[in-house]
């Protein structure tokens, strides 16, 4: 099946759609926003083996990936609702009148409100939970915002069915015409007509920097400049502590070998930067490594781009002074897969060279072996903004080397002890964000009901008459959400 690129005049034309839609969206309840998240949950789940099968054939995932994938994304959605409903995303504030003080105090009341369309970038890596129906648009959905999906090349097909649920969904619902709409674009032109348009208020992204740079950098230029919310990778530093590994080389190893490969390493969260202090125990730890390596299958890649940019980066890396190969897997390997591989070198190394600090997107990982704690912590202030990081290391470790765990926290989103960064759980405490170059801001999450404040804004309302404020401002509170009134958090009507 073939799709062509949208025409500017057929883009035009969705963002006029999604601008008439935004002001009819505005006046659905919550209730409604959830239930027409609901329903387009409902309709994934009814998709069927269409769906499944027509992702095989594009992205060479696994079927029970993609299954389990489907089921994540109907979570997403059905929890992003429920939270939509709950109302505590809102952050309303109420500050009541105080008439007598000198000067008079004000009614003033404060809750967030849509920013208007969503532009969301279909991800590579996730066919589902990161793209058409995925995080971003469940989001932009609860926030209150239309949502316009550029669909991934990659799995265009797969976008396509999953945009059809959608639109089916928005039917049944009696959303607006343009609440949502799908577009196909293989060249960059149609992201960048995309992203500036001027009715476009917010975008989504998850992929690659230099991708998510740019689209940042667009939206920048406009006249109007509208935030950009672009996951854009991150080699999720592991630093490997002495006693850790006294007791446990061989376990890490282990468990580090099946995170480095999941997936066949195609996570933003992959682990691909391991740290530690030269010593007997870490030459243990390489060695185990790399024999699991060895012993690791190779898997095919999503797409034919991402193994030429694997093993064009890979190589490159490989050809770096001081980096040496550890192992690579040992299996027969097809074109389309990707060889499971390990590398090694110094601090001194990691500090002159910056091509070390890149991300190698696949199954890779290179080992760090620091001369002395005080080079570990020149790693660390090294390392740019990354998603996780991951502490290995027992009580007695963490008391021994707090300034490095000072240091760690201050280039994360989140701070994992003694696991694996590869997993993202949906829940409302995952910060699945950090400082650039991992995101293009770090105060946000695009994993948890948190994510629907990224397309949502502060408005006040001062002295205004009780009738005409939203029904979350008002003093009875029927919707029954929490609220901060005069400094008290609190379900109750307003006194």
């Amino acid at each position: 099946m073939r799709f062509t690129d949208a025409t500017p005049d057929e883009i035009n034309q969705v963002m006029e759609l999604a601008h008439r839609a935004f002001v009819e969206y505005g006046k659905k309840s919550l209730a409604e926003r959830a239930s027409f998240m609901k329903a387009i949950a409902l309709a994934l789940e009814e998709s069927g083996d269409e769906l499944i099968h027509t992702a095989m054939r594009e992205t060479n995932l696994p079927e029970a990936r993609l299954r389990g994938e489907r089921a994540r994304t109907i979570f997403q959605l059905n929890s992003y609702a429920d939270a939509c409903l709950q109302g505590n995303w809102l952050e309303v504030r109420i500050d009541t009148a105080i008439p007598d003080k000198n000067p008079p105090k004000p009614d003033i009341r404060k809750m967030l409100v849509p920013l208007g369309p969503v532009v969301v970038f279909g991800a590579s890596n996730f066919p589902f939970a990161y793209s058409t129906a995925g995080g971003d648009t469940a989001c932009a959905f609860a926030a209150g915002c239309p949502v316009i999906v550029k669909a991934h090349p990659a799995h265009a097909a797969t976008s396509q069915l999953v945009a059809d649920a959608i639109l089916k969904a928005a039917r049944q619902s009696n959303m607006p015409e343009g609440i949502f709409a799908h577009v196909h674009g293989f060249s960059f032109e149609v992201g960048k007509a995309l992203v500036m348009h001027p009715l476009t208020k917010a975008v989504g992204f998850t992929g690659s920097f230099t991708g998510g740079k740019q689209l940042f950098d667009w939206a920048s230029q406009r006249k109007e400049p509208i935030p950009v919310f672009a996951e854009m990778g991150s080699i999720n530093p592991v630093f490997l502590l002495p006693d850790i590994l006294k007791d446990a080389a061989g376990a890490t190893a282990k468990m580090y070998a099946a995170s480095i490969t999941l997936g066949v390493g195609q996570f933003c969260t992959n682990p691909g930067l391991i740290i530690g202090l030269e010593s007997d125990a870490l030459q243990q730890f390489i060695h185990d490594l790399g024999k699991e390596i060895q012993q690791s299958a190779p898997a095919a890649m999503l797409h034919p781009g991402i193994i030429k940019a694997y093993k064009e980066n890979k190589g490159m890396a490989l050809l770096q002074e001081e980096v040496h190969l550890v192992a690579e897997s040992e299996k027969e390997v097809r074109d389309i897969e990707a060889l499971p591989t390990i590398a090694t070198a110094t601090g001194q190394a990691f500090l002159q060279n910056p091509f070390l600090h890149k991300e190698v997107f696949g199954p890779y990982s290179i080992v760090i072996r620091c001369k002395d704690k005080n080079e570990m912590m020149a790693v660390a202030a090294h390392c740019e903004g990354q998603l996780t990081c991951t502490i290995m290391a027992t009580d007695n470790d963490i008391e021994n080397n707090m300034d490095l765990v000072t240091a760690v926290k201050n280039i994360c989103g989140r701070l994992i002890m003694n696991g694996v960064p590869t997993g993202v759980e949906v829940c409302l405490s995952m910060q699945h964000g950090g400082p650039f170059p991992a995101t293009t801001d770090s105060r946000f999450t695009s994993v948890g009901a948190d994510g629907i404040k990224r397309f949502a804004r502060p408005l006040a309302f001062q002295n205004w008459p009780g009738q005409f404020l939203p029904l979350e401002l008002q003093d009875e509170n029927v919707m029954g959400i929490w609220r901060t009134v005069n400094n008290e958090l609190t379900k109750a009507p307003v006194k």
